[in-house]
């Protein structure tokens, strides 16, 4: 390359194992590590678009019956996507969407952005660095990357919520959700439910990685390949989905209520409260758990597409990355 820096042949991690700092004298193009935040924050933002657009449908039917208390069945759900699709048309079942979009996009690619950095923090300190993380930190980075993208990017899901179960003529686009509920409601609404939305996140996000990560790990040791298939990817991460919404969805009927008390005539004040209400009126599994079954179909779709999106695009560009860097 005449710049007298000798050239490497990059060597493939195994499942789970953390990236090691890099060194200062690595300065070709991109430092290394710009290069891996970079490229996560790219494969995060196409693994939460395709995740997200894949379930919308299924996604807002399950909105709407946790923010009502009309009893849930998959009869029912199946009504309304049909009543739906009939009144406002088929690209109705995707309404919300451009919302969902402008907040899962950037929430995606913080999460798994944050992700392999807390990965690669937590190995350093816990003295695994170029190794994979033993359990509980394993766990810790999921649930601090989850929390870290909740956090920078709540009011959107706010928003998010408040389209999917509106009529279009109360709102006609995201700004105009933003401008009316400042507006009429006040800037504190756009954070109502961040809590159980915090609380909620930390057992999802941490368990859905964890899972996602072990049974990597677990194929990589058993099979000796060291990557899976993008079908056992995609089995991976179902499982990993599975596990985390059960653990958390009760939180997220919670802040559902929550974010959308001032279009459904409610008025939910805490998280106890919210609950204590919900299992009044509706009991406990028809309230707190309502919608469950759909989100057992929708949820696995949705993170195991998300999780092997992730890494089949970073796969991909390293490859990209590779071929350029050695062909000069």
């Amino acid at each position: 390359m005449g710049n007298g820096v000798q050239q490497h042949q990059a060597t493939p991690l195994t499942q789970g194992e953390v990236l090691p700092l890099p060194s200062d004298s690595q300065t070709e193009g991109l430092k290394p590590q710009t290069r891996s935040v970079v490229n996560s924050l790219l494969s995060g933002a196409l693994a939460g678009a395709l995740a997200k657009t894949a379930v919308a449908p299924l996604d807002r039917t399950k909105i709407i019956f946790q923010v009502s208390s009309a009893r849930f069945s998959a009869k029912e759900a199946y009504r309304l996507i049909y009543r739906t699709y009939l009144k406002d048309g088929f690209l109705s079942l995707w309404r919300g969407n451009s919302a969902t979009m402008v907040r899962v996009i950037p929430y995606a690619a913080i999460q798994f952005c944050a992700h392999e950095q807390y990965k690669r923090l937590l190995g350093g300190y816990f003295g695994f660095q170029g190794k994979a993380l033993p359990p509980v930190p394993r766990l810790l980075a999921g649930s601090m990357a989850g929390t870290t993208a909740a956090m920078l990017t709540y009011p959107l899901d706010m928003v998010r919520a408040r389209m999917a179960v509106t009529p279009k003529e109360m709102y006609s686009n995201i700004i105009h959700v933003f401008v009316r509920i400042s507006r009429e409601e006040g800037l504190k609404t756009l954070y109502r439910g961040f809590t159980p939305t915090i609380l909620g996140v930390v057992p999802y996000a941490g368990l859905s990685f964890f899972t996602y990560e072990t049974l990597k790990k677990m194929h990589a040791e058993r099979s000796g390949r060291p990557q899976p298939y993008s079908y056992e990817r995609l089995v991976f991460g179902a499982c990993a989905g599975l596990l985390g919404q059960s653990a958390s969805y009760p939180l997220d009927v919670v802040r559902r209520r929550m974010q959308t008390a001032g279009v459904t005539g409610h008025t939910y004040g805490t998280i106890l409260g919210t609950m204590r209400d919900i299992v009044a009126e509706e009991g406990v599994v028809r309230g707190l758990y309502k919608g469950l079954s759909m989100n057992w179909v929708k949820g696995p779709i949705a993170v195991g597409i998300s999780f092997t999106t992730f890494d089949m695009t970073q796969i991909l560009l390293k490859k990209l990355y590779q071929l350029r860097y050695n062909s000069r």
